[in-house]
């Protein structure tokens, strides 16, 4: 088996994880799984904010295009950075089960959000993060933030910013969790649609494939994340629009919240749909619908690129 992914050392740790347990479960040696390096466009593209280029699927569509031309078996992706719409002939089969969703506070100057001083800097390159920062402290100063968790700590040395919000997934997957300065309410700060989650694609007819990476997926997750993706697909959600999704699943019940705001955070609208985890892609449609009523098609418009 052959798995694409990009080559930051997030997503390196993320193809291992999956590489380590298809090796364990199959019981083959990690090395009969090839692990192919592909440079994506989101890698590439440094210099401006992701929602101006493109939004989701930069850090995706090489690899889809890789998996279309059988050069790789499968893709692994943070769910979050795929595309609502994936390509003709490519589906996601293989949710790992999910990690923390939380956003963490990282700071070298400051113990907490709160801590920081009127004016502060904070960095992001994430526009649902800077609009619920705004929302929370619109006496912060935004400014952009890209790259991966080693880039943007030494953008915190150098003084860039003062603070900034990371993943906390991400940095245990790198063994980094002792830079989170404080863990953020996920009702407060609402994580991006499908954060957390390591997704895994593949060609619709290659079945072989399919079976074999079945083994991997995680029931809960993968209901969590058809929901909040269906949330996403129905609010025609992108890295240009501030959106944000948080689901709790107790049995077979799900309650999925769902937030979108304005760019200034001067405006968010918020709704929740509960029901049975089988229903789990209607009630991400649902949700969507309620927002939609809720913000107006208005509100919209305004987000998309003139």
């Amino acid at each position: 088996m052959r798995i694409g992914t990009r080559g930051s050392l997030l997503a390196l740790a993320q193809a291992k994880l999956v590489q380590s347990k298809l090796a364990k479960f199959h019981k083959v040696e990690t090395t009969d799984i090839h692990i192919e390096v592909i440079k994506t466009s989101g890698d590439i593209i440094q210099d401006r904010p992701l929602s101006e280029v493109g939004g989701k699927g930069l850090f995706t569509k090489e690899i889809e295009v890789a998996l279309l031309e059988n050069r790789v078996d499968i893709g692994v992706h943070s769910s979050k950075d795929v595309a609502t719409q994936l390509p003709d002939g490519l589906g996601l089969y293989a949710f790992l089960k999910r990690e923390d969703v939380r956003d963490a506070f990282v700071s070298l100057k400051h113990k907490s959000l709160d801590d920081m001083p009127e004016g502060a800097i904070f960095g992001t390159s994430s526009l649902r993060r800077a609009a619920q920062m705004l929302r929370h402290r619109p006496d912060l100063k935004i400014v952009e933030f890209r790259g991966n968790v080693q880039t943007r700590m030494k953008k915190l040395e150098a003084g860039v910013a003062d603070a900034t919000l990371l993943a906390y997934a991400g940095l245990r997957r790198l063994g980094q969790t002792h830079i989170a300065k404080q863990m953020i309410d996920p009702n407060v700060f609402m994580p991006a649609p499908a954060q957390g989650a390591i997704g895994i694609e593949c060609r619709e007819d290659d079945t072989r494939t399919r079976e074999l990476i079945t083994v991997l997926n995680h029931a809960g997750t993968a209901a969590a994340l058809v929901a909040e993706r269906h949330f996403l697909h129905g609010l025609d959600g992108s890295c240009r629009t501030p959106i944000g999704a948080y689901t709790e699943i107790d049995g077979n019940d799900m309650k999925v919240i769902g937030q979108i705001l304005s760019i200034n955070g001067t405006t968010a609208f918020e709704g929740e749909v509960t029901g049975h985890v089988a229903d789990c892609a209607e009630i991400g449609q649902h949700l969507a619908q309620i927002l939609r009523e809720q913000a107006g098609e208005n509100f919209f418009e305004s987000f998309e690129v003139r």
